[in-house]
């Protein structure tokens, strides 16, 4: 074991470029962190250290971190696909989406019946906008909102003060029953609380996703059948509904969770710290805003330093992202991207630009081979050529 934690970080949606087959997926000349940057007029002193600025201009001025791109090889763009490639499943079949139709008739009947209330909305939405909209029609009648996006989802949001919490999370996980039926089958199920009035609707850090299980066991799972600590923060349990998680942390925005991050670092444990920093994603991709992305990305950046200080000698760090979602990109669907991998630790003697990672799973195959616990179905580690 040459590292006693690792600390992978994942910058939800944060590609570097159209991938081989963006043509697939329409996404044609995307580039999420070049365009954000080119919007905003913003630099990255930190991420200059880590390589960023060489991956995007393809030079190679001297770092700090060893980086790189991986590609990803599951057929799908989305935070599910993404992370269960990165612990070692393969989608190949992608999962149901409902953003042109919304979602069956029959399915709607059925969540009525089963929970009591009625449903509004059922249509592809922006969060934010559709509890805009429907707010206040919720408040009187108690009806709850159903909506999807490009994603593999369905949302249903509730004011906090009309659906308790706990009634709104029952609700989902009757949602989750009924979806699992194979033509309803969607990736997650997200509850939506919200507080406020009409006018003022704002939601709360009180998300929370039911996933399905992943097809087969994963490098979480083998961390932990081997008793290592397997930490996540932010949406990562969430995401793979719990399977091979320890010890999970919710998070309220990205700087919690990069404080979150920095206080477990501070901690006394062996293994995986697996984190999610969704603002990016959630806040600024999807709803098409360049500049709220790249101060985001500003404030990673000038986190860098406090990640640095705050690893022991023994740890590693490697930063990366799930897919892309280019805020100057037509629609508000991800965007099929390489993504960037950074990989720093205080020993480091040659940092420096590494090959392109095949699949996102050779991120989990270098972890379990640092760990030597059972290695995923794909991917390939790069241990050896960070030492």
């Amino acid at each position: 074991m040459k590292f006693k934690r690792i600390f992978l970080v994942v910058m939800d949606s944060t590609g570097i470029g159209e991938a081989k087959d963006a043509a697939l997926f329409h996404d044609e000349g995307a580039n999420t962190i070049k365009h954000a940057l080119e919007v905003s007029g913003l630099e990255l002193p930190n991420f200059k250290q880590f390589g960023l600025y060489n991956l995007l201009n393809h030079t190679e001025d001297t770092t700090i971190a060893s980086y790189m791109r991986a590609i990803e090889i599951s057929n799908g763009k989305d935070t599910l696909t993404g992370h269960l490639e990165m612990m070692g499943i393969e989608t190949k079949i992608p999962f149901r989406t409902f953003t042109e139709t919304g979602f069956p008739d029959e399915l709607i009947h059925e969540l009525i019946a089963r929970t009591g209330r009625g449903v509004l909305g059922n249509c592809n939405a922006s969060g934010t906008e559709i509890i805009e909209r429907l707010g206040k029609e919720h408040m009187e009648t108690g009806k709850i909102i159903v909506y999807t996006s490009a994603d593999s989802v369905l949302q249903i949001a509730a004011h906090e003060d009309i659906i308790p919490l706990e009634e709104l999370y029952h609700i989902c996980e009757i949602a989750r029953e009924l979806t699992l039926k194979e033509e309803w089958k969607v990736g997650r199920i997200i509850a939506r609380p919200f507080i406020g009035t009409p006018g003022n609707f704002v939601r709360t850090p009180n998300r929370h996703d039911y996933a399905l299980n992943p097809a087969h066991e994963t490098v979480l799972d083998a961390l932990k059948e081997k008793n290592y600590d397997v930490v996540s923060i932010g949406k990562i349990s969430d995401i793979f509904n719990g399977c091979g998680i320890t010890k999970s942390t919710k998070t309220k925005d990205n700087q919690d969770g990069i404080n979150k991050i920095i206080e477990t670092m501070h901690d006394e444990f062996t293994g995986l710290c697996f984190a999610n920093l969704n603002d990016f994603d959630s806040k600024y991709g999807h709803r098409r805003n360049p500049v709220g992305y790249a101060n985001a990305l500003k404030e990673l950046d000038e986190a860098l330093p406090k990640f640095v200080e705050a690893l022991n000698d023994d740890d590693l760090l490697i930063l990366t992202a799930d897919h892309g979602n280019d805020p100057t990109y037509q629609g508000t669907d991800h965007t099929r991207e390489n993504v960037p991998v950074f990989v720093y630790y205080k020993g480091l003697k040659n940092p420096h630009h590494l090959p392109n990672l095949h699949t996102f799973a050779s991120l989990g195959a270098t972890i379990a081979d640092n760990f030597n616990v059972t290695m995923p179905q794909i991917g390939e580690s790069f241990l050896e050529e960070i030492k």
